[in-house]
C-alpha cells in the first residue's frame, strides 16, 4: 500500500517519478487564466484566517458542502469563519474520489506544512496551525505567489475596467511577478441581458464617446479599449459562450438588430445569435490584427437554481454542463475568420468532455506555420479538471493532434492557494507519459521527454501567448 499523498503521489512508475522530480517539479508556473483580484496583489493582502483564503468565493467547495447537506448559513451565510471552516473540514473528510480532497491536502502540505488528513477530528488543530502561519509576513498574497514559483499571472478584466491596479503593479519594482490583464468582453456581447444598455452607456463614457448609437459605434469603442489593454501588456482574450455559434448576417441586418435593442425592444433568439456571431467575428479579426490569442470557453448552462440565483447571484455553484455544442458551427466560425486570413491563435475549452474528439478533429483543419499548435484544445476545464478528466483530454489531444505543443494548465481560480493545481496536473502528465514509456509505446529518450514535459508545464504557454518572462 502506498503512503497517503507522499512524494510520489500519482506517480505509478519509475519513469513517471523521474519525469516529475527531475523536470516538472521545479519548472516555474505561468498562470495565463484566473479570476483573482489584482487589487489584492497590489495591496499585498494578508488574510486573517484560512476561511478567507480557502472558502471565500470557491464554489467548488460550496457545491460539495451542499451535497453533504450543510445549511447555507455555513457556506455563504452569516456563520463565523471558524464555523464555516469546521463544516468544510467535516465534509472534506468524506470527499473520497473528489479532486477537492487532493487539491485541499496539496495546499495544506505545500503552504502550511501539514501532512495529516483534515476532517472533523483534526479541524481545530488545522485551524490553529493555518492561522498562525497566515499571520506571518511570508504568507501575504505576494509571498504566496513568490513561493509558488509563479512568473506571470493573467487576470480576467472587463473592457470598461480602468486597470489601475495593473498599472500600480507594473510600476512597483519590488514585485517581479508580471500581472497582466486579459480582455473579457462578455458584457459587451450579451445583448439579451437586462442591463445591456446600461453597460453600453458605461462603455461610451470610458471611451470619451457621447453616445453609442450603432453597432459600428460599438466596434469603434471596443477598438479603443483594446488598444488601451494592449498598451498595458494584454495579449490574451477570453470569452464565455453558450457554444461557438455561427449565424451569419449582413451588416445592415446587424445594425437593425442593435438599433432594435437600443430602442428597448425584445430580440428574437435568432437575432441574438446573429448579433453574437457578428460580434465574435469582429473581435476575432481584431485579435488577429493585435496578435492576441482568443480563448473560447463554452458548454456551460449557468444559474440553473433560480431560487438561489435570486438570493446569491451568479458564480455561486449552480452551473452545469450544456450538452448542446454543434461542432459544424464551430468549424464554420473558425473558417469564416480563416477564409480572409484573419483567424487568431485560438484555444478551445468545452465543459462537456464528450466534445474532446470533435475539438481534436477541428484543430487539425486550421493549423499552419504561423504558430506551433495555433489552434489549441484547452486544458480540462471546470468540472473536468480532475485526474480522469485531465487524462482523457490529454489522451484525446495526443491521439488527434499535437500534445507536445499543448499550452498546459491554468488555475481558473479565485484563490491564491490554487497554484498546487499546476503540480496536480504535472503529476498526472508525467504519469501518463511515463506509462507510455514503460509500456514500450515511446522510447526512454530523456532529451525529448524532458523537453516535452517542461514545454507543456511552462514554455509552450510563454511562447504561444508571447509573454516576456
Amino acid at each position: 500500500m502506498k503512503a497517503f499523498m507522499d512524494r510520489d503521489f500519482l506517480l505509478e512508475s519509475e519513469t513517471a517519478k523521474k519525469l516529475f522530480h527531475d523536470y516538472a517539479e521545479t519548472t516555474p508556473i505561468l498562470d495565463y487564466h484566473c479570476h483573482i483580484n489584482p487589487r489584492e496583489i497590489a495591496e499585498d493582502r494578508q488574510f486573517d484566517n484560512i476561511t478567507q483564503v480557502w472558502l471565500g468565493g470557491d464554489h467548488y467547495k460550496w457545491r460539495f458542502m451542499r451535497s453533504c447537506g450543510v445549511d447555507e448559513k455555513f457556506i455563504t451565510g452569516g456563520a463565523s469563519d471558524y464555523e464555516k471552516f469546521c463544516k468544510w473540514a467535516e465534509c472534506l473528510g468524506k470527499a473520497i474520489g473528489n479532486p477537492l480532497f487532493h487539491w485541499s491536502h496539496l495546499e495544506l502540505q505545500r503552504y502550511f506544512g501539514y501532512t495529516g488528513v483534515l476532517s472533523a477530528k483534526t479541524a481545530d488543530e488545522v485551524w490553529k496551525l493555518c492561522n498562525e502561519k497566515l499571520a506571518q509576513p511570508s504568507m501575504s498574497v505576494r509571498n504566496l505567489i513568490r513561493q509558488s514559483n509563479v512568473t506571470l499571472i493573467c487576470t480576467t478584466d472587463d473592457p470598461v475596467d480602468s486597470l489601475e491596479w495593473h498599472k500600480k503593479l507594473a510600476e512597483d519594482h519590488s514585485f517581479d511577478v508580471k500581472v497582466l490583464p486579459a480582455w473579457r468582453p462578455d458584457k459587451a456581447m450579451n445583448i439579451e441581458k437586462p442591463d445591456y444598455l446600461d453597460y453600453v452607456d458605461k462603455l461610451a463614457s470610458v471611451t470619451g464617446v457621447a453616445e453609442i448609437t450603432s453597432f459600428a459605434g460599438l466596434k469603434t469603442a471596443l477598438k479603443k479599449r483594446m488598444e488601451f489593454f494592449a498598451s498595458m501588456g494584454c495579449t490574451v482574450s477570453d470569452h464565455a459562450l453558450e457554444y461557438v455559434m455561427y449565424f451569419p448576417a449582413s451588416e445592415d441586418e446587424i445594425e437593425e438588430i442593435f438599433l432594435k435593442r437600443l430602442n428597448h425592444m425584445i430580440l428574437t433568439k435568432d437575432e441574438e445569435l446573429k448579433f453574437k456571431t457578428a460580434f465574435m467575428l469582429f473581435v476575432g479579426r481584431e485579435y488577429h490584427r493585435l496578435d492576441w490569442a482568443m480563448q473560447l470557453h463554452y458548454g456551460c448552462k449557468r444559474d440553473n437554481n433560480t431560487l438561489m440565483y435570486k438570493a446569491l447571484g451568479p458564480d455561486t455553484g449552480y452551473d452545469c454542463i450544456n450538452n448542446y455544442a454543434p461542432s459544424p458551427q464551430m468549424a464554420d466560425f473558425l473558417d469564416a475568420l480563416n477564409s480572409t486570413d484573419q483567424l487568431p491563435k485560438t484555444v478551445l475549452y468545452s465543459l462537456n468532455p464528450n466534445d474532446n474528439q470533435s475539438i481534436g478533429s477541428i484543430l487539425g483543419c486550421f493549423q499552419n506555420s504561423s504558430a506551433v499548435a495555433k489552434i489549441q484544445q484547452g486544458s480540462a476545464w471546470w468540472f473536468n479538471d480532475h485526474k480522469k478528466g485531465m487524462e482523457e483530454q490529454m489522451v484525446s489531444l495526443a491521439n488527434l493532434g499535437n500534445l507536445s505543443g499543448f499550452v498546459g494548465m491554468l488555475t481558473d481560480s479565485r484563490s491564491f492557494l490554487s497554484y498546487t493545481r499546476h503540480e496536480y496536473f504535472r503529476r498526472i502528465l508525467c504519469n501518463l507519459l511515463g506509462g507510455w514509456v514503460e509500456n514500450g509505446e515511446f522510447p526512454a529518450d530523456y532529451d525529448i521527454l524532458s523537453e516535452i514535459v517542461k514545454n507543456i508545464s511552462y514554455y509552450n504557454a510563454r511562447n504561444y501567448f508571447k509573454f516576456n518572462v
